[in-house]
């Protein structure tokens, strides 16, 4: 009887357990038919969306850059076809077998096949891996025939900025080059492997019109990212032409003029407008390695280069003025009371205490009025009327013209040199201001300093009857060649008068310091002033036994010269600014370099050959 219920006891327990396992299956069963139910009915275009997503690739399409053109038309910066050549390492049966065969072709170095190794190693095997860029089109042409020996192998077609004029138009142009990490602004366009961006010029300052906006392309790829097709294609919006108001040629004929000189700069500018025809700095590098890449060695001979190539002086070089500062101080003196009849003798030299300022002209000039002083560039006279005009006149003239500060031109990198005043050098020294230094700002030397590109612009005020400009390399659409309406610069227009006259004696009086670079030809005729400005001081003892001549000296202990200019004389319109550093004097270098710069300006006259002006948004055929 025991034995019996002790069989209906364990029967009850495993009837239990089975119940409970069961009833525990079939809650199992339950939530998972519910999570399948959740999954394939209730989210099935959650993850229908999201199997699309890994079938379909978006890819962004970099759009063709815009070009720089000059104001008649010609190209400058625009983009030429890149033949590269790639390989795929899952057609090539070896690639170290396939570069050997490769390499009398296009020259590879070890260098490329270490790389070219490592990429495709690294990479998925149907992913292509670039061996060279930039290649002529005899070795496409060789690559092209030799495609049966180069299993994997093929020619890719992409673009690449080209600049014609290599050397000639880097200063303005600028250049292209991959984007750095600080340039990132979470646009995607700025994080594909070969898109590159403006650097400096022209090509930084209008970066964003130029770039244009990019295009996509809907690829179909499979599990493991191989395109399979592409689905849709949507070009982007190229970018916009950029037209400058340079002159090609003009430019090159300023560049090839300063070549002779070892370090030099030029500006030719419309002195109705403010546009610039050349801006010239040499010497000079090419852009286009920036573009294609350069060598560790190339880029440290050019930021070691004494002579500075990678600097645009003709906006961030700074310079004493020298005697090309003395139109400023006539008109200060004028505006001070001073009379051009007022007269001062020039025996050589002024004392000040127990200082000496000697002119330029050891046994002096005699008797000179204005006129006289502008024309033969007397040092004692400006020592005499700097000292009447007070050098806060002087600065507050100086910067009216332009000097002493940025000039506002469309160009990154510009410099604001100094004109100095009383309270500028408490500020700066802790000093107070002397008056010796009243006297040696009165002929451009001390404390001031101006750029190329500043001298411009004030030879551009006092030709175009003191009216204010601002210089420009671009016009807006539609904007006149003359602007009628400009803002005065409250000089008097008989001031003006004074130092314009005075200018065209420097250049064609007998007795004008730039007489020997006058132009000749009737209607073309240029008004100027030279200027020379010490780098170095002259001793007591040296002057003594006679001042050693500038070409007797070494390159870098010699004067800067300098001159500006404008033409023609009984019309003026085209002005011209010249610095020669160490060129020694003014008169003999710097001038004749202005005179055959002007010449060729007046011979260019849009007049004779009008710009050609794009409409906006038209792009005329690439090469």
């Amino acid at each position: 009887m025991a034995l019996k219920q002790e069989g209906q006891d364990r029967s009850k327990s495993f009837t239990r357990r089975a119940l409970l396992v069961g009833g525990g299956q079939g809650l199992l069963f339950s939530a998972l038919a519910a999570r399948m139910y959740y999954l394939q009915i209730l989210e099935a275009d959650r993850y229908v969306t999201l199997a699309e997503d890994n079938r379909i690739n978006l890819r962004l399409i970099p759009p063709p850059r815009g070009r720089i053109v000059d104001r008649f038309g010609t190209a400058m910066a625009l983009n030429q076809q890149n033949y590269r050549v790639v390989l795929v390492r899952e057609q090539a049966r070896d690639v170290k077998s396939t570069l050997d065969s490769l390499a009398p072709i296009i020259d590879l170095s070890e260098r490329d096949y270490k790389r070219v190794l490592r990429e495709a190693g690294r990479k998925r095997a149907f992913v292509p891996v670039t061996v060279q860029d930039y290649l002529t089109w005899e070795q496409v042409s060789r690559i092209e025939v030799n495609a049966p020996d180069l299993p994997g192998v093929s020619i890719e077609v992409g673009q690449t900025r080209h600049y014609p004029y290599d050397k000639t138009l880097t200063h303005i142009l600028g250049y292209v080059s991959a984007v750095s990490d600080a340039e990132l602004t979470g646009d995607p366009l700025l994080e594909l492997p070969d898109f590159r961006v403006g650097k400096q010029g022209i090509e930084k300052q209008y970066d964003q019109a130029l770039r244009g906006a990019a295009g996509n392309s809907h690829l179909e790829v499979n599990s493991v990212g191989r395109v399979i097709r592409e689905l849709s294609r949507e070009e982007g919006t190229p970018g916009r032409d950029v037209v400058l108001t340079i002159d090609a040629e003009l430019q090159t004929f300023a560049h090839k003029r300063l070549q002779n000189e070892l370090s030099a700069s030029a500006v030719v500018m419309d002195a109705r407008n403010g546009d610039i025809l050349a801006l010239a700095s040499t010497p000079s590098f090419d852009p286009n390695i920036f573009n294609v890449g350069m060598t560790n060695e190339t880029w440290d001979e050019l930021i070691r280069d004494p002579l500075a190539p990678l600097t645009n002086k003709a906006i961030a070089g700074q310079y004493a003025p020298g005697s090309t500062f003395k139109m400023v101080v006539a008109l200060a003196a004028l505006d001070s009371g001073v009379g051009t009849d007022h007269r001062v003798f020039c025996p050589g030299y002024v004392d000040l205490g127990n200082a000496r300022f000697h002119c330029w002209k050891r046994r002096g000039h005699g008797w000179l009025d204005m006129y006289g002083a502008i024309r033969e560039s007397c040092d004692v006279y400006f020592y005499d009327v700097a000292r009447k005009a007070g050098i806060d006149r002087i600065a507050d003239f100086a910067k009216r013209f332009g000097l002493g500060a940025e000039t506002g031109v469309d160009l990154p990198g510009e410099h604001a040199g100094t004109i100095p005043t009383r309270d500028w050098k408490l500020a700066t020294t802790g000093e107070p201001w002397q008056l010796g230094e009243t006297l040696v700002s009165g002929i451009g030397q001390g404390f001031v300093l101006t750029t190329p590109l500043q001298l411009a612009l004030m030879t551009a005020h006092i030709a175009n009857g003191g009216r204010r400009i601002t210089p420009r390399f671009t016009r807006p659409v539609g904007d006149p060649d003359e602007t009628p309406e400009l803002e005065s610069l409250g000089i008097p227009a008989n001031h003006l008068k004074v130092v314009q006259d005075g200018m065209d004696l420097v250049v064609n009086s007998p007795r004008g310091t730039a007489r020997g670079a006058r132009i000749d030809i009737e209607g073309q005729e240029m008004a100027g002033k030279t200027g020379t400005a010490q780098v170095r001081r002259i001793t007591m003892a040296e002057r003594a036994a006679g001042v050693t001549k500038n070409e007797d000296l070494p390159w870098r202990r010699r004067d800067h010269a300098l001159f500006v200019a404008y033409a023609p004389v009984q019309a003026p319109r085209y002005c011209c600014a010249v610095v020669v550093e160490h060129g020694g004097g003014g008169s003999k270098t710097a001038a004749p370099i202005a005179r055959d710069i002007l010449i060729e300006t007046q011979r260019r006259d849009p007049a004779v050959n009008p710009p050609v002006q794009l409409v906006a948004g038209e792009r005329p055929g690439e090469s």
